[in-house]
């Protein structure tokens, strides 16, 4: 970059921080011992901080945070009522013969869609192997099973089976995976490394957004670095905006996005039953669930906020709400437990969120890193100092105009990898053994007989032999399968 070029950076920069408030991080840039390169990093990456929105975002989560402290649900304005969710909803573990048929036109109808092109991927991919003691993106966490895929293998092998299913090939379903800035280039070069598995694959890091204390102001971890964090889950939305996505799916014929976490290793990409019912039910955006079983369960629900479909979460509902059962059936009334699994048409993206992106900000007050001027040194607080702002993929729930929900069993499509190696729940250890389970149910219902070692948690269908359970037979009807086996 020229000299005329920084100027010119450093006087739209200047001119955009004076008008919304922000001078005082520019306060260092007047220091001839900062390094030129150090500057112009800080000056791009304040230019890209949508600074003139900040005060509507911080605005309007200090006033939701203001109205959580003194809400109640018991008397709540109409419009504020808390009520089980009462929209379109089917379970897959329903004994009902009309929800079976209903369910397998489903089935079919996803086939169709994307046998015809019309549906995407989209996958949740920004966090890090932290907690499960590995360094790097927790997609590339290797699970232990025989063949040892990863949770990103296991994934795109699932969407090339949909491709020799369907006669799409490889790249019948576009596979967009959101990355974080941490730990996207080493996801691409997985990929890469692995020639993208065959699929049509785009990456996009979610965003940032900088700190701020309770006036707004933005917060400088160094002279020239300002304290940011991921937006959070729902930062998927201006993301997909700001690099492309949507765009790039109306280009490619899409009509139809599964969108999906990546710490799962049951999960079902672009699942044919989930998106075809969707698209029976003509929804917007659904929800695929699993029922708690208790309510202590410590997880969000989906329910019915004045008449609006929106996620609950457990610490906001009153013990009595989450103990109500239903009379027919005795299952819990709010019930339908959130496992990040969601369903859009491209159209209510485009036209119906996107319009509302800056209303969806919460306020997380956190402990944020500063320079301390007196010090001259980054200073980690022992308090909390300031405000992170986040949203959440499901926040814009409340804008369905038809909201689906499919109930799913949880021991088919729900292995979470969430706690270290070792851990009673949610674990490589627990997701194993619950994905060797859904493989030896596979070889049974299939007509195979199992001998050997009943208990392994190293039995494994992969995905490019079986999405669902389908076309195993020819391998094992009739014969004796040994456990542990690897199909």
């Amino acid at each position: 970059m020229s000299n005329d070029d920084y100027d010119a950076l450093l006087a739209s920069v200047t001119a955009r921080c004076e008008a919304t408030g922000q001078s005082h991080i520019l306060t260092h840039l007047s220091d001839a011992s900062i390094p030129t390169s150090a500057k112009l990093s800080f000056l791009r990456s304040v230019d890209e901080i949508p600074l003139e929105k900040l005060p509507s975002f911080l605005s309007g989560a200090l006033a939701e945070e203001e109205k959580l402290k003194t809400a109640d649900p018991a008397s709540a304005p109409p419009d504020e009522k808390i009520e089980p969710f009462s929209g379109t909803a089917a379970s897959t573990a329903s004994a009902d013969a009309s929800t079976a048929q209903l369910l397998e036109q489903a089935h079919r109808t996803g086939l169709d869609a994307i046998a015809s092109g019309r549906v995407a991927a989209l996958l949740l991919a920004g966090g890090q192997g932290t907690r499960l003691g590995y360094d790097g993106p927790k997609g590339m966490y290797d699970l232990g099973l025989p063949s040892g895929r990863t949770l990103f293998r296991l994934m795109a092998e699932r969407l090339k089976r949909l491709g020799a299913l369907t006669g799409r090939g490889d790249r019948a379903v576009p596979f967009y995976v959101m990355t974080s800035p941490l730990n996207h280039d080493r996801t691409a070069a997985y990929f890469r490394q692995h020639d993208d598995f065959g699929l049509d694959v785009a990456f996009f890091p979610q965003g940032t957004l900088p700190a701020m204390t309770d006036d707004g102001k933005l917060i400088l971890e160094s002279p020239t670095q300002l304290a940011v964090a991921p937006d959070g889950n729902g930062g998927i939305y201006p993301a997909m905006v700001r690099h492309d996505v949507l765009s790039d799916m109306r280009k490619k014929g899409i009509r139809y996005v599964h969108a999906f976490g990546v710490d799962n290793a049951l999960v079902r990409p672009a699942d044919p039953t989930f998106v075809g019912y969707c698209i029976l039910q003509n929804a917007d955006c659904g929800n695929k669930a699993l029922w708690k079983t208790s309510p202590d369960e410590k997880v969000g629900v989906l329910a019915s906020k004045g008449g609006r479909p929106c996620i609950v979460e457990y610490s906001d509902m009153s013990r009595e709400m989450a103990e109500l059962r239903s009379e027919k059936d005795g299952r819990l009334l709010f019930g339908a437990g959130n496992i990040c699994n969601h369903f859009y048409t491209l159209d209510f993206l485009e036209h119906v969120v996107v319009p509302n992106l800056g209303n969806m900000y919460h306020v997380a007050r956190k402990k944020i890193p500063y320079y301390c001027e007196r010090r001259k040194e980054t200073v980690k607080p022992a308090e909390n100092n300031g405000i992170k702002l986040e949203s959440f993929i499901f926040d814009v729930f409340p804008l369905s105009k038809s909201m689906a929900v499919l109930d799913v069993r949880r021991e088919d499509e729900f292995a979470p990898v969430k706690n270290p190696p070792g851990s009673d729940v949610d674990s490589p250890d627990t997701a194993r053994r619950l994905f060797s389970n859904v493989a030896k149910k596979w070889v049974m219902e299939a007509g195979g007989t199992l001998v050997g070692d009943l208990e392994s948690d190293l039995c494994e269908v992969g995905p490019l032999t079986s999405y669902g359970g389908e076309g195993l037979e020819d391998l094992v009807k009739g014969k004796e399968v040994v456990c542990p086996f690897s199909l």
